[in-house]
């Protein structure tokens, strides 16, 4: 909480507590004293009162008695009828006094209400005033300041030295530094910085660490928002948030503003069910006009980062405005490897902790990625209550962040014990015997997430480009290598293959429609544009081919499918030996290595008479 809300509240709190004391003090005159009639009556009759004296209200005839005793003590009674009691006073042969009625407080009853009700306006129209003029988001009734979060130059501490893995990055923009060290430097020949940047690539790349390390490096103020921090119910409330945002940007030139998933605000206008006149393509259109608007001497430069660049409005990207697009790209090795060394720099490391080996291991692994993996293997150091991290730490992170957590308690039958390990083997045994689908890491049978039975890593190979035709060919079988044990060594299948079957088929559907790998409908792309539905082009969605071209689509995928499964299965039986070795050891241990797998392939082991006996 802010210290503008905190003070709010607590002046909120004294003017109620001062209002509820008011109201006590005037309940104060109406509360009994505890002094009864009956009380009143027993000391007359006992001749121990010496005077009365009756005060009636205004509404008559309710009043109070104040009694005097005749040994100094007074009392108090609050009494329905005034004249019933004077009367009854009377006939004990007192001479009560009688006052006036007294008079009403035109203050009180009409000045003083209509007083507190301005007091309290007047507070809570100077604490909304006091609240706006701080700047920031979320203040009453101010929607249309801008929510952009100002780090002035000498706050920022990163700098292009602790981004690590994007080298050629850094070099693209390492002109926008001079620029904005230097912008004379530019000028005088002419030359024309680009007025907008955009940074696209998958989320955890380094997108925004970028913007930030640059407007650091520079030494200038930077300016950091999210796109949906322009976007209001009220319309025009975004536009008016653009124009205040450019024009506190203006009074800190040169300066960075930074707009983070700017597809949020910059989606194709059109593409809605709103029309064109929705709030959040008036944002868009204000945000046009100020990026196109300002001259080349101000000196802002706008940064974007998105990972959506392909919904974005054409307007937008054009020259003038997004001059340039930086692509920021997942990691090869040597970057994944200056990260890790970045990432490790606070936590001490085993000496057996091998940094290059991880980054070889950790193929499409991002930025924030290798960041959770160290920080999970640190998580596993201090919950064994060791000061160093080992690199058994980082392979059980490994697990953790790429298969899921591993639930030993899970209590898992005998039956289903087994069935798991023949089916993990007969992944593994694929994944050793098929030469583009890499060495096996792991097998294990312990059930990690929320239903896997069990798991088969392999160890990643190099940092592949594209994929060939071969390679998605073996990825179709070894994802068919468990359903196919399964049915050799019991006879029967279960649902255990339900994601595999399903990764299967996604790969030969895209060979076929998607990367033309199909002999019989040949180098034509029958891909359905996915984007259509998702930004509202197309709600209806047709097809780009015939139902004629639809029935040998699956056709053609049936027979990928078929094919590569006749050919896992004559691999699995050609290697029936090593599954049931494996399986057994997996029983065993629950969880074999690389080197302990790849011992069983030395030598040949004798088949069961029965294999189907060991079906449970």
């Amino acid at each position: 909480m802010s210290r503008n809300n905190r003070s709010f509240y607590l002046y909120f709190v004294i003017i109620i507590g001062l209002l509820l004391f008011t109201v006590w003090i005037g309940t104060l005159r109406v509360q009994n004293s505890g002094y009864t009639r009956g009380q009143f009556v027993s000391q007359l009759d006992n001749n121990e009162v010496a005077a009365v004296n009756i005060c009636p209200n205004r509404d008559m005839p309710t009043g109070s008695l104040e009694i005097t005793l005749k040994n100094g003590e007074e009392r108090t009674l609050y009494v329905t009828d005034v004249t019933e009691m004077e009367e009854l006073v009377r006939s004990y042969g007192l001479d009560p006094r009688v006052e006036n009625v007294p008079e009403e407080s035109w203050f009180l009853n009409s000045v003083f209400p209509v007083l507190i009700v301005v007091i309290v306006c007047v507070f809570f129209f100077v604490m909304m005033n006091s609240q706006n003029a701080g700047g920031g988001g979320g203040k009453m009734m101010n929607f249309g300041r801008s929510r952009a979060r100002l780090t002035l130059g000498g706050e920022n501490t990163i700098k292009l030295d602790g981004v690590a893995g994007l080298k050629e990055e850094k070099e693209e923009l390492q002109e926008i530094v001079e620029f904005l060290k230097e912008p004379g430097r530019f000028t005088q020949v002419g030359a024309r910085i680009p007025k907008g940047i955009l940074l696209e690539g998958a989320p955890g790349t380094g997108k925004t660490l970028l913007a930030k390390a640059i407007a650091g490096e520079a030494n200038v103020p930077f300016f950091s928002i999210s796109g949906s921090d322009f976007v209001e119910m009220f319309v025009g409330v975004g536009a008016s948030r653009v124009r205040d945002m450019f024009a506190e940007a203006k009074r800190h030139a040169p300066c960075i503003i930074f707009i983070d998933e700017i597809d949020a605000v910059a989606r194709r206008r059109g593409t809605g069910m709103g029309g064109g006149h929705d709030e959040r393509e008036q944002t868009l259109n204000q945000l046009l006009v100020e990026m196109d608007g300002f001259g080349v001497n101000e000196g802002i430069i706008v940064m974007a980062a998105t990972n959506r660049v392909d919904i974005l409005d054409p307007a937008i990207m054009r020259p003038g405005r997004f001059d340039r697009k930086i692509a920021v790209a997942r990691p090869d090795v040597r970057g994944r490897e200056d990260i890790l060394r970045v990432h490790a720099q606070n936590k001490p490391l085993g000496d057996d902790v091998d940094l290059e080996q991880v980054a070889r291991t950790t193929p499409g692994f991002t930025g924030a990625d290798l960041e959770n993996l160290l920080n999970e293997a640190a998580i596993n150091a201090a919950m064994d209550r060791r000061v160093f991290v080992k690199q058994d730490d980082i392979k059980k992170a490994f697990v953790k962040v790429g298969i899921g957590t591993e639930k030993k308690s899970r209590l898992i039958s005998d039956k289903e014990r087994r069935i798991t390990a023949y089916h993990e083997a007969g992944h593994a045994i694929l994944y050793h015997v098929l030469p583009d689908v890499g060495p096996v890491y792991t097998v294990s049978i312990i059930p990690t997430g929320a239903t896997a039975a069990g798991y088969t890593m392999p160890l990643p190979g190099n940092d592949d480009e594209f994929l060939t035709k071969g390679k998605m060919l073996q990825d179709i079988m070894v994802s068919l290598g468990g359903r196919i044990a399964e049915e050799i060594i019991f006879g029967d299948v279960t649902t255990g293959a339900q994601s595999d079957i399903k990764k299967a088929t996604k790969t030969a559907r895209s060979m076929v429609t998607r990367y033309g790998m199909s002999e019989k409908l040949g180098i034509i792309n029958y891909e359905d544009d996915e984007d259509e539905v998702f930004i509202g082009r197309d709600l209806a969605h047709a097809k780009n081919h015939s139902e004629e071209v639809s029935g040998q689509i699956d056709r053609e995928v049936k027979a990928i499918i078929d094919d590569c499964y006749g050919k896992a299965k004559a691999i699995i039986l050609e290697q029936e030996g090593v599954l049931h070795k494996c399986a057994e050891l997996l029983l065993e241990k629950e969880k074999i290595g690389r080197a302990e797998f790849e011992a069983l392939f030395d030598r040949e082991y004798p088949q069961p008479d029965d294999p189907a006996s060991m079906m449970l």
